[in-house]
């Protein structure tokens, strides 16, 4: 079902999520999704990314994709023009960090600091941290703990559990404990990110709609994880990936295939372009 009155006449931004939306599950761009960022662009519609992801980890993507627009990072923690260099950043207060840390760690999980320049871990064979590394391209820096002066410019705040079913949980519990003076929302299902409560998705279609002059019911969304969901609400058309849970995919407007199986270079050329792939 698409959301009436929305034509590619109308569009002038799309913004994608990075991670099971834009990028394949072994974290590829393929020729294809590459292709309809180009195809976009030609069409004088601009392009968008927007990830839990630091901004030096969403890097690799600026020359294939020619990113000209403001990259949100941290899901909007920070924003950085296509050099890398800040426009605007959301820290969490310390004692909100501090509290978010505990939480974690007193849940279960393990918890990972994201400064805007380093990402700090306590252990570096803890789960998942190998991969992240691998994603992001820069490798973690290892404490002892963290401290006050790294919590002081905490920009996020990652919880992380191969047990799915007490990250949905910590989910449930962070949110009301944190109340309005931070962000909770499951980036994938073994992550958990905290940030500034005007940190999340919802916000990051707000403030591109700010800093880019385009009404927010000219902006498309794509993603597929319940972080993306927020800025489902807020832009013109959302498109869900197949590989969605129901959760999300029923926020949506429309739904997509998944990213192993170009979603998103097939929802562009169908709701975006509306004609056939070149």
């Amino acid at each position: 079902m698409i959301k009436p009155g929305l034509t590619a006449s109308k569009i002038s931004l799309v913004l994608a999520d990075v991670d099971g939306t834009l990028l394949t599950k072994d974290k590829l761009l393929t020729s294809r999704a590459a292709d309809a960022v180009k195809a976009i662009s030609a069409a004088g519609i601009a392009f968008a990314i927007t990830s839990g992801r630091p901004p030096r980890g969403m890097a690799m993507l600026i020359k294939p994709l020619c990113l000209r627009t403001p990259i949100a990072g941290f899901n909007g923690g920070v924003f950085v023009h296509p050099d890398l260099s800040e426009i605007e950043s959301r820290t969490l207060e310390p004692a909100t960090a501090k509290k978010a840390v505990e939480l974690l760690l007193n849940q279960g999980l393990d918890a990972w600091v994201y400064t805007i320049d380093e990402w700090l871990i306590r252990k570096l064979d803890a789960p998942h941290v190998a991969r992240e590394a691998w994603t992001v391209k820069f490798d973690a820096k290892v404490v002892a703990a963290f401290t006050d002066a790294h919590l002081a410019h905490a920009v996020k705040i990652v919880g992380i559990s191969d047990d799915l079913d007490l990250v949905v949980a910590c989910e449930k519990l962070a949110q009301k404990a944190l109340g309005e003076k931070a962000s909770a929302a499951r980036s994938q299902p073994y992550y958990l990110d905290v940030t500034h409560p005007e940190a999340n998705k919802g916000a990051v279609v707000a403030t591109l709609s700010r800093l880019l002059n385009i009404p927010s019911e000219q902006i498309v969304t794509f993603g597929d994880m319940p972080n993306d969901v927020l800025m489902f609400r807020r832009s013109g058309l959302s498109i869900a990936m197949g590989n969605s849970s129901d959760e999300v995919k029923t926020q949506a407007s429309a739904v997509t295939d998944s990213n192993e199986d170009e979603g998103f270079a097939n929802a562009v050329w169908k709701f975006v372009l509306c004609r056939p792939a070149a």
